[in-house]
Parts: structure tokens; sequence; C-alpha cells
């Protein structure tokens, strides 16, 4: 198996399982964190790495190490793996899951953005998805005999929903990583807080399932992760533990599992389950539901102008606000974007970072 992001929490999470199960890893890639990506190959033994900065490649502990895109690349075309594990954060992952499955290997995808931005370049049905909500909605959809009406995914709320919008302007980034319920990277922290994690994960499941009647709502407990309503009125609901592991599990195994990969639920100690539509005032972000599902081509849009904002909020260039300032102003602008291929997708995602940035100036 090969593991594109190994030191993130998906990445880690992910070795874990591999190490019990006995996988072999052919291949790491992380970003910057050299320290942890070290640990690994001592662990693991990899066959090649790769690490984000040619800056870095002297730190790392390996006789064959690639550097940056280019370089993941090349590395997937040596490895002989059959599985690759796309943990990567952001646009980045795009390439390499379009690489993945030209190469024909099996691509479990935790890349939200290869989705969001090239849903219609990747072979979905041969995809993987390590999501709990879009697993959840598997696991409710695959089995079904009645004709689905709709699908629903929650969303926690974040580390904002009991902040009141007037004060939104003046929290920091220390704030927005307080997830309430799980442990993730700085990225999806952040666009949890401002609720544009839900937005993707709303396209991703248009992408794999096939259906725009999707919504989403608040359950801030995490509890319950995915429901599906059926046309004769009936719902079903998806509940386990908050442990990315399940996911995971059922993606890089394909599904033959025979043990226990997390503890059940004790239905006598849930929470009390309450669910709530998700304001867009206050979530301004997912306002853009509508119109990402009507015209998809606009994830290319959304996620550059949400990454320039994200980044800049968590170097303090930029107030929490402006993220959500910055993607709406930014499909305004490129509010019909033209994808034919990937070489547009590139470059309307430069364009769109070039215009954030200037709305941050």
């Amino acid at each position: 198996m090969v593991v594109l992001g190994s030191t993130g929490s998906i990445g880690t999470n992910t070795l874990d399982i591999a190490h019990k199960k006995g996988i072999l890893i052919e291949a790491l890639a992380c970003g910057k964190n050299v320290s942890l990506l070290n640990e690994q190959i001592a662990k693991f033994h990899p066959k090649f790495v790769a690490i984000g900065e040619e800056s870095l490649k002297s730190a790392v502990k390996h006789d064959k190490v690639f550097v940056g895109m280019e370089g993941i690349l090349a590395m997937l075309e040596e490895c002989k793996s059959s599985t690759v594990v796309n943990a990567l954060v952001g646009f980045a992952g795009m390439l390499p899951s379009l690489k993945t499955q030209e190469l024909g290997k099996t691509l479990c995808l935790a890349n939200k953005e290869s989705l969001v931005v090239g849903g219609k370049f990747l072979e979905i049905s041969k995809i993987h998805a390590i999501d709990s909500e879009h697993f959840g909605l598997k696991f409710l959809i695959q089995n079904a005999k009645t004709p689905i009406s709709r699908l629903i995914i929650t969303a926690s709320g974040g580390a904002f929903y009991d902040t009141p919008l007037t004060e939104l302007g003046s929290v920091s980034a220390k704030d927005a990583l307080r997830h309430p319920n799980w442990q993730m990277g700085a990225k999806i922290t952040i666009d949890s807080a401002s609720m544009a994690n839900k937005l993707f994960e709303v396209i991703e499941a248009f992408w794999l399932y096939g259906t725009k009647n999707i919504d989403a709502v608040i359950e801030r407990t995490s509890q319950i992760h995915a429901l599906v309503e059926f046309i004769d009125g009936s719902t079903t609901a998806h509940i386990s533990e908050t442990d990315m592991r399940l996911a995971i599990a059922h993606a890089v195994l394909e599904g033959a599992i025979s043990e226990q990969i997390v503890k059940p639920v004790n239905l006598l100690d849930l929470k009390p389950i309450k669910f709530a539509p998700i304001d867009t005032l206050k979530y301004p972000i997912f306002g853009l539901k509508e119109a990402l599902l009507d015209n998809p081509n606009l994830g290319v849009v959304i996620n550059a102008a949400n990454e320039v904002g994200v980044y800049a909020f968590l170097e303090e260039r930029a107030r929490f606000s402006d993220i959500s300032r910055v993607v709406l102003k930014s499909v305004e602008k490129f509010h019909s974007p033209n994808t034919p291929d990937t070489h547009a997708l590139i470059e309307i995602d430069r364009s769109v970072r070039a215009y954030a940035n200037e709305l941050l100036h």
C-alpha cells in the first residue's frame, strides 16, 4: 500500500491499521513533518518516500526520496502496490488521485478536494471514500431495496456554533482549532468551523452517489454521521464512535472485515440527539450548496478561494469572517468556470488564488 499524507490524522490511523493487519507499506509521502516521517520510515521500511520541499530532503532518513508534486507523481509510477491512500490536504491531492487511477490502482480517497474540484475527471465507481459521512451513506445505501428520496449528512457545527454572529470577526485561529468532537488537521478543522467542509461533503456525495437530493443538518454530538430517507417515508441512520479507523478500514480492506474495528456504541450512554438546520447567515459558505450542485464546475473556484482564506486566517493575516467573504466574492467573479480538462482546472485555480489574495490586501 502507498500512503500519501502519512503524517496527518488519516495517514497515521491508516498506518495503524496496516500494522495490525500486516499490510506492507511500499511508499510514504508527507508535506513537512520530517520527524514523524522518519519514525514511520524506521517502523514500516518503505521502498520510497516523498517530501514536500527540496530543503527538507537531506533531513529524511531514506536513500530514495522524491520531492514535491512532480516527485509524488513519479513515485506513484515507480510503485507496484495496487492500493493508494490519498490523505493529502487541499488542491494538491487532485493530480495524485488522477495519476493513481491512470495507473490502474485502487484509490482510497480522503482528499476531499479531488472530488470537489475534479470529480468529473475521476472514475467514481472505483473510488473507496474515506470519510465518516460518506462511509455512513454507503453503509445505509448498499443493501437498500426501497427507492431513496434523500441523503442527509450531519455537521457538528464546529468550534463556533455557540458563538454569536457579531463576535465571529474577532475569533482567533486557536479558538477555531478547538473542534468539539474530532481530532483533525488544522485545515479541515477550520473548514468545519466555517461549514466549508460540509459544503465539500455535499458535492462529494453528489459525485459518489449520483443525486442532487442531498442535505446537511447540525447534530452537535457527532454520534449520527449520515441518514437516508426512503420514498416510503422511512429513515435510517448510521451511528458509530467518532473514530475514523472505521471508515479507513472499510476503504483499505475493501469490506473484508470480520472483526471489531472500534468499540460498538453503548445505546444507554448516548448523549441526547437533536437536529438543527444550518444557518446560512452564520455559515454563508454553506449557502452556496444549491449553486454548487447546479454547477459542480464551481468547486475549483470555491476550493481555491477557501484555501487562500483559511491559510491567511491561520497565519493571522485575515479574520475568520474574511474566509467566507473571499469565497463569496470569488464565486461572484468566476461564476461560470469552463473546465474541459485538468489544465483548465489548474489555470482557474491559479487565477482564483491570485484574486483571493488581492481581496485580502
